[in-house]
């Protein structure tokens, strides 16, 4: 262990504020669709729902119903029609107050009801359609809006008054204060009283909306004499008294031809979304595809709702489903599907009987054979995950994950380790060639942590990733102790196991046997926003609890990830949870004759993370791109801008700006450099703009300012940690690239005193990891490694 230089107390920190929810750190967009609805225009919703879903197969956000009441069968209709349904009582006499046009008619009463959407407060977007509308088209456009007030003129009153059939609500207009402006002019009356709502809100904007293509609220007067509807239209709208479900009007027999589309029993609708092309959201493929296999047994329609499971970390989910559907011998691909599944939840010997029928096809036999590779090697049998892999890349001579394996499998050496009684075991995920390069810098980090030698010698490594069995078991109780970490390992969906939950794939009865010092160190919650464990969640708060009370340590990267543990703990185990900055971030202190850079390179370093790429961006990634081109734009002025990946893909964001944008940039492979390669660039340059964790706290640790790109949880809780909030934005900032630009000169203009300042918050994380040392050092008996 690293002798301290200062103190061995517990050393104060700033006292971390309980971490807001995950959409308010990402700052990612919530976008939900909004209608009122009564028994009256109930057919016309479920309409409009199955429209949205058939149009637009990929989108499923958040959809407010607006009522007044409605009977429990409706309820059950609606929520039949959509994953995500959110019911929202109207407070009705609110409007009773408003002037009107007629204060006896029931539906010129309700009309105002839509406006109570002006109140809601939890989104970011709202998109409003009333309920004698179907979806025609993609609307993708319209969840990219992020300015204003957005509408389609009138059709019979030009462009200075808005349909308010279809509104797109950004969240200025979500307010006090403009439901204020609503109320005035309803009790005043200063409005058109024959247009009910959309006379209130034109008399409240007065022409300052934004306006959209009549595609997007196609009225039916616009198809007098029963013209066709234009093949461009996204959104048709019944509007006037006649609707379709209550018999229609004469003239319009092809438009009404087209909401008859959507008039579907809930067994055609299915199918029917099903049957569909392209990418579907996993939402609503779940919520259809299940009542769907369920009916029909359908070994194809079970397969892709299992994938779709899969996909989102629902592995126990995807095994029932599929495992519950006869799946013919020769029917490879649900074969594989399942394999997957099973393997995915521990279930080893079922995942292989699958796997190996499926190799029977060659359109699914490489995968196959790189899924019984993995499992061979999960089990510590590198001989026959070699020979799976061969066969792999026998079929497919390309096949990337066939090929990872063969390297990591062949000529395996054994390291010459020291004596047992002197090392330390340590459980972490060891990463391959061309693996990420923040995973490849965090063993040997945290090794440094303890010492200056990190090699065989003094370490036994034990893949994070490969079952802790009887045999692991032995070798660590042999050693002088058990150190688990750094990095994200409380996450579902890497390396999934149904032993743990979480990365480690070990076993409760044995993590219970370990009878050596178990030291969890700067490990992390690395869950995304908008992410689950599922039917996994017991699992893993077993497997949890069952680390903590055996740990003699349990050190967590960031206050954050201690907020999220201790949410999932008894109170009992909440003090054993305490903070462990992650290693990487006081590389200086480790690192034995590190030596600060006498001159930068006049470089900006930009890291851009694709993996989750949905959790990540949502529906604002054209946004993020056209943002960060401005910001390439302009910081080329100043340095040369250069992109580093710390995976293949993060290549891509070189290649979206180039192809979109027309800019080059060059591109660094750190996922091909050594320890000291990546630690000596981050060194030497004199800014790195990055969104994956360590392509922060790496830099940060090696002396060189940071801004962060924040699409996870994770950054803005590292940047809480060290008081410098300032140095995150969001990728999903309005004004991304000016805030971007503006805040990288600020560093680079006085970049000497800047630098200090990252000495100088690194010194408070220093003191901490010091601080732990001593007590590290009493637990392991007061020996050092």
């Amino acid at each position: 262990m690293t002798t301290p230089t200062t103190t061995t107390a517990q050393a104060p920190v700033p006292a971390p504020r309980t971490p807001a929810p995950a959409n308010a750190l990402t700052g990612k967009r919530r976008v939900a669709f909004a209608s009122f609805v009564d028994e009256n225009y109930l057919p016309g919703f479920l309409a409009l729902l199955r429209s949205l879903a058939l149009s637009n197969p990929g989108v499923c956000e958040d959809f407010i119903v607006l009522h007044d009441g409605l009977r429990p069968a409706s309820v059950a209709q609606i929520r039949a029609l959509h994953p995500r349904i959110d019911f929202r009582r109207v407070d009705a006499e609110h409007y009773d107050s408003y002037a009107k046009g007629d204060q006896d008619n029931y539906l010129v009463r309700k009309a105002y009801f839509i406006l109570d959407v002006f109140r809601v407060r939890d989104y970011d977007t709202v998109i409003t359609l009333d309920t004698d509308m179907v979806v025609l088209g993609d609307l993708g456009e319209l969840l990219q809006l992020r300015d204003g007030l957005a509408a389609v003129p009138q059709f019979f009153y030009g462009q200075h008054k808005l349909n308010s059939g279809l509104l797109v609500i950004q969240r200025e207009y979500l307010s006090d204060e403009f439901c204020a402006k609503i109320d005035e002019v309803g009790r005043a009356g200063t409005y058109e009283l024959d247009k009910h709502d959309q006379g209130i809100l034109n008399a409240v904007l007065d022409g300052d909306f934004v306006q959209l293509d009549a595609r997007y609220n196609f009225v039916k007067r616009r198809l007098s004499g029963d013209l066709p509807v234009p093949d461009t239209t996204a959104i048709l709208h019944f509007t006037g008294r006649h609707k379709p479900w209550q018999g229609g009007e004469a003239g319009y027999g092809q438009a009404e031809d087209r909401w008859r589309e959507f008039e579907l029993p809930d067994a055609e609708f299915h199918a029917a979304y099903l049957a569909l092309p392209g990418t579907k959201h996993h939402d609503l493929l779940v919520h259809y595809g299940t009542p769907h296999v369920r009916r029909t047994a359908d070994p194809e329609s079970a397969r892709r709702v299992a994938a779709a499971h899969i996909a989102a970390g629902e592995y126990q989910e995807a095994a029932d489903l599929l495992g519950a559907v006869r799946i013919p011998v020769d029917d490879a691909w649900p074969h594989e599907v399942l394999g997957h599944a099973l393997m995915s939840v521990s279930r080893y010997e079922e995942a292989r009987a699958q796997l190996l029928l499926a190799t029977a096809a060659p359109n699914r036999a490489a995968t196959s054979f790189a899924r019984l590779a993995q499992i061979a090697w999960i089990h510590g049998d590198d001989a026959t995950a070699a020979a799976y892999a061969i066969e792999g890349l026998g079929v497919d001579p390309t096949h990337r994950a066939n090929r990872l394996m063969y390297k990591r499998t062949k000529d395996v050496s054994t390291p010459v380790e020291g004596p047992a009684a002197e090392q330390l075991a340590h459980v972490a995920f060891y990463m391959d060639r061309q693996g990420n390069a923040g995973d490849k810098l965090l063993p040997e980090s945290v090794r440094l942590a303890f010492g200056q030698d990190t090699g065989p010698a003094r370490w036994h490594s034990i893949h994070a990733h490969r079952l802790f069995d009887e045999a692991a078991l032995e070798r660590v109780n042999a050693r002088r102790g058990l150190v688990i970490g750094g990095g994200g390992l409380f996450i579902p969906d890497t390396a999934p196991n149904g032993n743990s939950g979480w990365q480690w794939n070990v076993p409760d009865e044995l993590l219970e046997r370990i009878d050596v010092p178990v030291m969890v160190y700067a490990v992390g919650f690395n869950a995304f926003d908008g992410q689950a464990y599922g039917h996994g969640r017991d699992r893993f708060l077993s497997s949890l609890r069952k680390l903590v009370e055996r740990a003699s340590f349990f050190g967590l990267r960031n206050h954050g990830s201690i907020e999220k543990v201790r949410e999932l703990l008894p109170p009992s185990l909440h003090d054993k949870v305490r903070f462990q900055p992650c290693p990487t971030t006081v590389t200086r202190q480790l690192v034995r004759g590190w030596t600060d850079p006498a001159q930068r390179e006049n470089t900006v370093l930009i890291n851009a993370a694709y993996d989750r790429s949905g959790l990540r961006f949502g529906h604002d990634y054209k946004h993020f791109l056209a943002e960060m081109a401005t910001a390439v734009k302009e910081l080329g002025k100043r340095a040369e801008v250069k992109c580093v990946a710390h995976s293949l893909d993060d290549e891509r964001i070189a290649f979206d700006l180039r192809r979109e944008h027309g800019i080059s940039l060059p591109v660094i492979p750190m996922y091909d450099f050594g320890c000291d390669e990546i630690r000596s660039t981050y060194a030497r340059t004199k800014l790195v703009i990055g969104m994956r964790g360590h392509a922060g706290m790496i830099p940060f640790g090696c002396g060189t300012p940071i801004i962060s790109l924040i699409s996870h949880p994770k950054m803005a809780y590292f940047l809480s940690d060290i008081d410098r909030p300032e140095w995150g934005i969001s990728v999903h900032d309005r004004h991304l690239g000016a805030r971007l630009v503006e805040r990288a000169a600020g560093l680079l203009d006085d970049h000497a005193a800047t630098v200090a300042d990252v000495h100088g918050r690194q010194q408070e994380l220093w003191k901490v990891t010091e601080a732990n040392a001593a007590d590290l050092r009493v637990i392991q008996g007061g020996a050092l490694i």
